[in-house]
């Protein structure tokens, strides 16, 4: 088997740039996809996001590059896999100078276009805004050597399949080596290889464990409602060393710290509105033990060595699988056992399912605390208080004199030593403010929705007009059919600009010239505070309650 990148028929200054950032052993996809790339064969290779298939197709290509032209273009389902891949083919491709580019819905075209103008190498785009950009003739795909479709079976479950092949139209298939990565490969994804790729070689990564054993993991689930209460509880009852705290957004990580510092948590947020040497100040105090609670975005879930972590806690769910591997990484580093704990709601519970599936381990579903549980546990550190009170009162010689002075005056007054007790202990527990304990509603956590994932999609596309489900508040785009809108193009737009699973949209209504979307009421807010310049085809909307 091969061990190193060397081996793989790398140029030196890729290797050089791979040894710099740490890479010295290639995973299983990189050693059987990055030989066969090396030699022009497409490729379709079969593993799950976070086995290293960026630098798999990435690294051939970059290898290859010759001139100033645009000769990579890859295609991924969301801004963010857009986002990561760019960053990540910036990194390999610095040290040749490589110009790389990441287009997608949400950012000005006028910028997209300037930078395409100025000349790139390397393009990572969503299909939305890759196509109209090419419709507008910003885009030429016509020296593209490489053509890479990262995630396809998401991209196609997003209804992308015609931008998909529209843009493939726009390459020359004669120069194009064709590669595809696809987390399953279901029979669309075949079409697709079929009808567009050379004699491909198939590569199936099968997928292994992607979290240490010594980590424990648990999942709670808990209303929307209920989350910071549960995560009081949770805190209160595991009494961690250390902790992160995972939010999903800047705002969200920031209001949460603030929650928490108003019931008596110590807690410090970080994230990536921070200057560089404000994270590493924040990141100092707490790898030194000086703050316990610090409350991140996914800006600490990579590249972060705090062997010290003791627990993990996602607060929010992440979007992507590979964001739940990367944030538990963090605890039960070095040999050291470490606690993952993941807050969810009732609706998402598929999405942690699918999280158990790409990781390859299971995530103990467990019931919260009780208040019962919490009262009992705060009775027993307050015994344990006042019994090292009572032990350090025996040892302090010097006070010794004063306090049988008091006592003696006390039972000269008629006080018995019980009543004297009940009074310092009082006086103790009143100098101690407990935060109250708030309710949290029950869940029942073993109901499950039966229906198949597919079945579930395909319905909400046949529900009567009018009609929703319970839960869903109804949202209108004054875009419809009259502007070529499609299912996949509301819920890559919503989903993304909102950080939303993109599962979670219900139904959605294309007529004539409006479209009706159903949202679930906990990510109603959200939708409408990030969707007020949302881009359709090319037009601008913005969305508000039907």
């Amino acid at each position: 088997m091969t061990s190193t990148f060397a081996e793989l028929g790398l140029s030196p200054t890729l290797l050089q740039t791979l040894d710099a950032i740490g890479y010295h052993q290639p995973t299983p996809i990189q050693r059987a996809a990055i030989p066969p790339l090396l030699a022009g064969r497409d490729v379709m290779g079969q593993a799950q996001t976070g086995t290293g298939k960026t630098a798999a197709f990435a690294l051939p290509a970059l290898q290859q590059i010759d001139g100033s032209a645009l000769q990579v273009l890859i295609l991924t389902p969301t801004r963010e896999l857009a986002i990561q891949n760019a960053q990540a083919i910036y990194r390999y491709g610095r040290a040749a100078e490589l110009r790389v580019l990441p287009i997608y819905g949400g950012q000005a075209y006028e910028r997209q276009v300037r930078r395409l103008k100025k000349g790139v190498q390397a393009v990572v785009g969503t299909p939305g805004r890759t196509l109209d950009l090419l419709r507008q003739g910003a885009l030429n795909l016509r020296q593209v050597r490489f053509l890479i479709l990262d995630e396809g079976d998401e991209m196609l479950k997003m209804g992308f399949i015609e931008d998909i092949e529209q843009i493939i139209a726009a390459t020359k298939a004669q120069q194009r080596q064709t590669i595809l990565f696809s987390a399953t490969v279901s029979a669309p994804i075949r079409a697709i290889a079929k009808k567009y790729m050379r004699d491909p070689l198939f590569i199936h990564i099968e997928t292994e464990q992607l979290t240490a054993d010594s980590v424990n993991q648990r999942c709670y689930t808990v209303k929307q409602s209920d989350k910071i209460a549960a995560l009081s509880r949770v805190l209160e009852v595991e009494m961690p060393e250390s902790v992160l705290i995972f939010a999903r957004t800047k705002i969200g990580a920031a209001k949460l710290a603030e929650q928490l510092l108003e019931q008596g948590y110590p807690a410090t947020a970080i994230h990536g509105d921070l200057s560089q040497q404000e994270r590493e100040r924040i990141v100092g105090r707490f790898r030194q033990g000086h703050s316990k609670i610090l409350v991140a975005t996914d800006v600490m879930a990579r590249g972060v060595d705090i062997p010290q972590v003791s627990h993990v806690i996602n607060y929010d769910i992440p979007q992507l699988a590979i964001e739940y591997v990367h944030r538990i990484g963090r605890t039960g580093r070095a040999g050291r056992a470490g606690e993952a704990i993941t807050l969810i709601t009732p609706k998402q519970r598929r999405a942690l399912k699918v999280i158990e599936n790409y990781a390859g381990s299971p995530i103990q579903r467990a019931p919260l605390p009780t208040r019962e549980q919490v009262l009992a546990l705060r009775q027993s550190q307050f015994k344990n208080r006042l019994l090292e009170q009572i032990e350090a009162a025996d040892d302090a010689d010097a006070s010794s004199e004063a306090n049988a002075a008091v006592l003696n005056e006390l039972r000269a007054l008629g006080y018995s030593m019980e009543q004297v007790a009940n009074a310092l202990i009082g006086i103790l527990r009143a100098s101690e403010a407990e935060e109250s304990l708030s309710h949290i509603s029950d869940i029942h956590s073993e109901r499950k929705d039966r229906r198949p994932a597919r079945k579930r999609q395909d319905r909400r596309h046949k529900r009567q007009p009018g009609r929703r489900e319970a839960g869903m508040v109804r949202l209108i785009i004054p875009i419809g059919r009259a502007n070529g809108l499609r299912p996949g193009d509301v819920v890559y737009q919503i989903a993304s600009r909102a950080q939303i699973p993109g599962y979670v949209i219900g139904h959605i209504d294309i007529q004539q010239n409006k479209t009706f979307v159903d949202v679930p009421e906990e990510h109603v807010e959200a939708v409408l505070k990030n969707s007020r310049r949302l881009t359709f085809r090319g037009r601008t909307a913005q969305l508000k309650l039907a």
